[in-house]
C-alpha cells in the first residue's frame, strides 16, 4: 500500500473563485469582515464561526486551538471558555493574541490581531443562560486543560453537578467571555499563479485605518 503522504508536496490548488480589490475593498475592516462573515454563513461553509486562536505562554512558546465567535462588534470578537485553561493563563500573562479564519470553500482567509480583555459579568452571564443545559452542565464537569484519569472522570463530575444544580446552573466563577480589540487586520483572497490578493488594514494614532496591499 502506498503511503499517502508521499505525495503530500506535490498538492495543488488553483484559486480562482473570486479577487480582492482596494477599491472594492470596504474602508472599515469591521465592515469588511462582517461581509465576508455573512458570506461565508449564506455559502453554507463548514462551522463558519470557528476561528483559531494563538496565545503566548511565559516560556515564549505560542500555541492554537479553534475556538467559536459568539460576538462581534464595533468593540472587538468575543469567544467564551474557561479562565483557567491554558490559553486563559497565557491570556492572563500576555493579554495579547491572533486570530484567523480559514473558509477554505471560499478561498478565503482573515487574520485578526489584538490586545484581549475580559468581557463584563453582565455578558458572560447573558450568553452562559443562552446555552444548552448539557453545556452548562459541562461548564463545571470539565476542568479544561488539566491531566485527568479518563472520561469517566468527566462523566462523574457531569452526574454530580447535574444532580447539585438540576435544571438551573450558575455560570462557574472560572468561566466566562474574553474580546479581543483589533489593531490589525489581514484579508486574503486566493488567486491563480499564487499572485493572491492580500490587504491589511492597520490601526493609526487617531482610530483611522490605513489599508494596505501586501505581496502574498
Amino acid at each position: 500500500m502506498s503511503d499517502p503522504t508521499s505525495s503530500i508536496a506535490d498538492l495543488r490548488k488553483s484559486y480562482e473563485r473570486a479577487e480582492l480589490d482596494e477599491a472594492a475593498s470596504l474602508a472599515d475592516p469591521l465592515k469588511q469582515f462582517e461581509q465576508w462573515l455573512n458570506e461565508a454563513i449564506a455559502a453554507k461553509v463548514p462551522e463558519p464561526n470557528a476561528m483559531t486562536l494563538a496565545t503566548v505562554g511565559s516560556n515564549l512558546r505560542p500555541s492554537t486551538r479553534v475556538v467559536l465567535i459568539k460576538g462581534l462588534d464595533a468593540r472587538g470578537i468575543v469567544w467564551f471558555t474557561n479562565y483557567d485553561s491554558r490559553k486563559g493563563v497565557e491570556l492572563a500573562g500576555n493579554p495579547y493574541a491572533a486570530l484567523q479564519f480559514h473558509w477554505v470553500e471560499l478561498e478565503r482567509v482573515v487574520r485578526v490581531e489584538g490586545r484581549v480583555e475580559k468581557v463584563s459579568d453582565e455578558e458572560s452571564d447573558a450568553y452562559f443562560h443562552s446555552r444548552p443545559l448539557d453545556s452548562r452542565i459541562g461548564a463545571w464537569a470539565s476542568p479544561q486543560s488539566e491531566v485527568i484519569s479518563g472520561r469517566g472522570v468527566l462523566i462523574t463530575n457531569a452526574a454530580k453537578y447535574g444532580a447539585k444544580f438540576l435544571l438551573q446552573p450558575p455560570r462557574p466563577p472560572h468561566w466566562g467571555g474574553y474580546r479581543l480589540i483589533p489593531d490589525n487586520w489581514q484579508f486574503w483572497q486566493g488567486r491563480r499563479s499564487r499572485l493572491h490578493d492580500r490587504l491589511r488594514y492597520t490601526q493609526q494614532p487617531d482610530a483611522s485605518w490605513l489599508r494596505e496591499r501586501l505581496a502574498p
